[in-house]
């Protein structure tokens, strides 16, 4: 955009670009002028809208993507995908399992010689997301997935959320190694040392269901007393790069990816600490 300072119009324009050139791009206008709808053919399908606009120079916050419903016949009904996948005969159980909690239903099942197996799955598009990070961590890489669209079915009931917290700055300022050394037990860290942070960005995925927040700038306190031992090099654990593809896996809905030409971050709605205990508060009595 040659440096020009990029409004919701310029942003509006661009899909509108995007939605003649791709006809299976929708987008809709909302309640308020900065913010838009985009309609998709799943997750890597946005994805690629998105990089594509962030390497022009856009500048964008995103939400959690869900799942469109349709009115079949008076009733509710969501997309259901038939899902294949290749795994090694180790993983198996560990995968049907996984695919089981996410309302997916077994419909074949054959082994090979090779020692891998190959499942099919109907599972609803909801069950989907967030997944296939999941997978390539439970399989270690080894295996295959790939699915596509079957048909709808009335809406299967709500969906497993993340089951882990977020790890969240609590100040404005620069990460230390220091700090992130000693906090290394309590999750994996997005960020490394020397990396700018704000209060109520999400630096990393808590080992524990709740999210909890943490100060990374913090840094060493200097003494003129030397213990033995207490300067040696410490060993940080790397961190996790974010990704697009991440952020549209990982993101709750109370979070949201912002993505510019040069960082890929997630962040709370809210980003004070208090408002989102109020608003914890306020959605509890209801």
């Amino acid at each position: 955009l040659d440096g020009d300072y990029v409004t919701s119009r310029h942003i509006w324009d661009r899909l509108q670009r995007e939605k003649q050139r791709d006809v299976s791009i929708q987008v809709e206008r909302t309640d308020t002028s900065d913010s838009f709808t985009v309609k998709g053919r799943g997750e890597l399908h946005l994805a690629v809208l998105i990089e594509n606009m962030r390497r022009e120079g856009y500048e964008l916050q995103l939400s959690k993507p869900r799942v469109l419903f349709r009115e079949i016949d008076g009733v509710i009904s969501e997309p259901i995908e038939h899902l294949v996948i290749d795994v090694n005969k180790d993983y198996t159980g560990c995968v049907m399992d996984k695919i089981g909690q996410r309302k997916g239903e077994l419909i074949n099942m054959i082994a090979d010689s090779d020692g891998y197996t190959r499942l099919e799955f109907h599972i609803p598009a909801r069950g989907l997301l967030g997944y296939r990070n999941e997978f390539i961590t439970d399989t270690h890489g080894t295996g295959i997935m790939h699915h596509s669209f079957s048909g709808y079915c009335p809406v299967k009931e709500d969906m497993p959320t993340r089951n882990k917290g977020a790890l969240i700055s609590m100040c404005d300022g620069l990460t230390t190694g220091y700090a992130i050394f000693n906090m290394q037990a309590r999750g994996v860290f997005f960020v490394g040392p020397g990396e700018k942070v704000y209060t109520g960005m999400i630096v990393g995925a808590n080992n524990k269901e709740k999210d909890l927040e943490l100060n990374l700038c913090r840094t060493k306190k200097h003494s003129n007393i030397r213990a033995a031992g207490s300067d040696e090099a410490i060993k940080l654990t790397p961190p996790i790069i974010p990704t697009i593809e991440l952020g549209l896996e990982y993101i709750s809905d109370d979070e949201l990816m912002e993505v510019t030409p040069n960082h890929i971050r997630f962040r709370k709605r809210l980003l004070d600490a208090n408002q989102r205990k109020s608003a914890l508060k306020s959605q509890k009595k209801y």
